[in-house]
């Protein structure tokens, strides 16, 4: 029996493979991972309408706790999918799911798909020129982390791109609650390019190590890549702060040194009237 390791792409239910449809409409059990990402919006139950089958909420607490017992172990004598928005390996939590599954026995095959990390492409930057890939989390009162950045300023010295995945809270406890003896989760949040901007901006103002210039730096805000409501826009920091990209999903890269030609296709989205100037960033 196998544990098959699924991507569905970016847009829609629809994304999935041909082969991991088959794969998928063949298992007795379907996971959908649904807290380092969502799929443009489409609930459980249209993926249940599409597939013919139930499909089974994987939130944080079963792919890091319950794992083990829930979708690995009726892998030993049934064939289980696991469902990723995007491509299965670009996380690590699905690295650690199928690493847990191999070390008891459990034979796992991975389905890939389009991800974030092949659609950034879509705004011209050449895939070859990024660097390392950033998360950029909820800033909290008492958290501030700037963990990023050292990422970035390396990037950006040897001249690469920098894509930063924005941070979604899904399923997260509600602590007031908790502490009146409630189980309560509140809302769902989703990173905006604006407040990934506005805390970018706050890490280059506490560091003072000019990774990058918040006037003059240019960057791309990406929305909802892979579906038909997708939009981009490019800016510097400061512009992007005040920029309204719409539903989620968000993400944001910051350039390194701009090829002539992958300038002629992002601006395109240079918001109008923009500080950023090839001539600059040439200087």
């Amino acid at each position: 029996m196998v544990l098959y390791v699924v991507g569905l792409g970016l847009g829609n239910e629809k994304d999935i493979t041909v082969r991991g449809l088959e794969i998928v409409k063949s298992c007795d059990h379907i996971f959908l991972e649904a807290y380092t990402s969502i799929l443009g919006g489409v609930p459980k139950e249209r993926l249940e309408e599409f597939y013919g089958k139930p499909v089974t909420i994987a939130d944080r607490g079963m792919c890091e706790n319950d794992a083990d017992d829930l979708i690995i172990e009726p892998a030993k004598d049934k064939n289980v999918s696991f469902l990723v928005v995007g491509d299965p390996v670009c996380a690590t939590t699905h690295t650690d799911l199928i690493l847990r599954a191999r070390e008891v026995g459990v034979k796992v095959e991975v389905v890939h798909n389009a991800s974030i990390m092949g659609a950034a492409g879509s705004c011209g930057l050449q895939l070859y020129n990024f660097g390392q890939t950033v998360s950029i989390p909820f800033f909290r009162e008492n958290w501030r982390p700037t963990s990023f950045y050292p990422k970035i300023k390396y990037n950006r010295l040897g001249g690469m791109h920098t894509l930063c995945l924005l941070d979604i809270k899904v399923k997260e406890p509600d602590f007031d609650a908790m502490m009146k003896g409630k189980t309560k989760f509140l809302p769902p949040r989703f990173m905006s390019v604006s407040t990934a901007a506005e805390q970018l901006i706050e890490a280059e103002e506490t560091t003072e190590e000019e990774a990058y210039n918040v006037e003059s730096t240019l960057c791309i805000g990406l929305a909802r890549m892979g579906q038909e409501t997708q939009k981009m826009v490019a800016g510097t920091l400061k512009e992007l702060s005040q920029v309204d990209m719409g539903e989620p999903l968000h993400s944001l890269i910051i350039c390194g040194e701009l090829h002539d030609l992958e300038f002629e296709v992002v601006k395109e989205f240079l918001i109008e009237g923009s500080s950023f100037s090839m001539e600059k960033q040439e200087s």
